[in-house]
C-alpha cells in the first residue's frame, strides 16, 4: 500500500519524522519501474471506466517511472518524473496541460516533487507536489497488487499540491494536517483552497490503519467537497493480507461527482514466487438534480508471478451495474462487462 508513486502512505504519515535521524548525507537513490499490458474486453471494446489498461486487444505502453531521493542531514527531497500513457496523460494533469499543434500532448507528467524538513526526530514539514494521501491504490504499478484500478482509486485524487506538518507522537501513532490546492494541478487557479488531514494508528504489529480528510471548493464547483476516508491493512500470517478501503465524498449545493464506496483485497503469497489476489468493490455514484444513485459491483482476481524485479500479472475482472452503464460489442446497452488482461511490471 503506497503512495500514488512509490512511496508509502506509511512514510507521508510517519517515514518523514525519521529524516531527523539521519545524520550523514546519504547518496542520491534512483528507482522506478517500467510495466506494459494486454487486455481484452468479452464485448470487444474498452468498458469499464476506471484508469489505466483501457486499451483493447493490443499490446500497450503503461509508463517508465524514474524516482529520484535525496537526504542532507535534516532536509531531504523526492522528485518522480513518468513518460508513457499510464503517466502522462492518463494521471492527470498531463505535464503543464498543453496541447501542441502537430505535436499532440506533452511526453511527460510529474509524480512527485517536494522538499522535506525534520525539525526534530518528531515533527516535520514538507512543501510541494505530492501523491495524495487518499486511498489505497496508487499510480505507479508496482504499488497495486491487482494491474486494473478501483472506482475508488479513479474518483478520488490522484495528487495534492501543498505544505503540511506531521507530528509522530509514537511508532504507533502520528497525525499530519496540511493546506493544499484544488485536486491533480500544478498550480491552484482557486488559491490554496483545500485543507487536510491524516490520523495514522498502528494499534499491534501487522496492523496500520488511516483516517483521511480532504476538504475544500474547487474551481468551478458550486459547493465544498469533503472526503472522508479510510485505509487499512492487517498482514494476518507471513503470507496472508487483508485491506480496506472506504470513502465518502459529498459536495455542498448538490454539486455533480459525489460518490461513496468500498473495496476489500485479499492476498495471499502461496510461494516466494506465486501469490493471488481478490479484490472485492461497491461502488456508489451519487444522484444530483433529483436523479437515483448508479452504483456498482466489481470483482478481480489476479495472479503475481514474480522473478527478481518483474512481476508478471494475468487478471480476469468482471463488473455489474445498478442500471445499463455499459455497452455491448453491438453498442445495445449492458448492466455488466468483463475482461481480461496480462500485465508485465518490472521495479529498479
Amino acid at each position: 500500500m503506497k503512495l500514488k508513486s512509490l512511496l508509502t502512505l506509511a512514510s507521508l504519515a510517519i517515514g518523514s519524522a525519521g529524516y531527523a535521524q539521519e545524520t550523514a548525507d546519504a547518496p542520491l537513490q534512483i528507482s522506478g519501474s517500467v510495466d506494459t499490458y494486454y487486455k481484452y474486453d468479452f464485448e470487444k471494446r474498452s468498458n469499464i471506466p476506471t484508469y489505466f489498461g483501457s486499451d483493447h486487444n493490443s499490446v500497450s505502453l503503461g509508463m517508465i517511472d524514474l524516482v529520484l531521493k535525496k537526504t542532507t542531514g535534516k532536509a531531504s527531497f523526492v522528485g518522480e518524473l513518468s513518460f508513457g500513457p499510464r503517466g502522462q496523460y492518463q494521471s492527470i494533469p498531463n505535464s503543464d496541460g498543453g496541447y501542441i499543434e502537430g505535436d499532440g500532448y506533452n511526453s511527460f507528467h510529474i509524480q512527485n516533487l517536494y522538499a522535506s524538513y525534520a525539525f526534530t526526530d518528531k515533527f516535520s514539514m514538507t512543501a510541494g507536489y505530492m501523491g495524495t494521501f487518499i486511498g489505497y491504490e496508487v499510480i505507479a504499478p508496482t504499488g497495486n497488487y491487482n494491474y486494473s484500478t478501483s472506482y475508488l482509486f479513479s474518483y478520488g485524487p490522484f495528487q495534492n499540491a501543498g505544505i503540511k506538518g506531521t507530528y509522530a507522537f509514537s511508532s504507533k501513532a502520528s497525525l499530519m494536517v496540511g493546506l493544499f490546492n484544488d485536486w491533480n494541478v500544478y498550480s491552484d487557479n482557486n488559491g490554496v483552497s483545500h485543507i487536510g488531514a491524516q490520523l495514522m494508528l498502528s494499534p499491534v504489529e501487522g496492523w496500520t490503519a488511516y483516517l483521511n480528510v480532504l476538504s475544500g471548493k474547487k474551481e468551478f464547483d458550486p459547493g465544498t467537497g469533503t472526503v472522508l476516508d479510510l485505509t487499512t491493512s492487517y498482514q494476518v500470517t507471513e503470507n496472508f493480507k487483508i485491506g480496506l478501503n472506504a470513502a465518502d465524498y459529498s459536495i455542498d449545493n448538490d454539486g455533480a461527482g459525489a460518490y461513496s464506496g468500498a473495496a476489500l483485497y485479499l492476498q495471499n503469497s502461496f510461494t516466494p514466487g506465486f501469490g493471488l489476489g481478490l479484490r472485492g468493490e461497491y461502488f456508489n455514484m451519487k444522484g444530483t438534480g433529483g436523479a437515483d444513485d448508479e452504483s456498482v459491483t466489481a470483482v478481480t482476481l489476479s495472479g503475481n508471478f514474480k522473478a527478481g524485479g518483474l512481476t508478471f500479472i494475468p487478471e480476469v475482472r468482471f463488473d455489474n451495474g445498478s442500471s445499463e452503464m455499459f455497452a455491448k460489442s453491438n453498442l445495445t446497452p449492458s448492466k455488466s462487462a468483463s475482461q481480461f488482461s496480462l500485465a508485465l511490471v518490472y521495479a529498479f
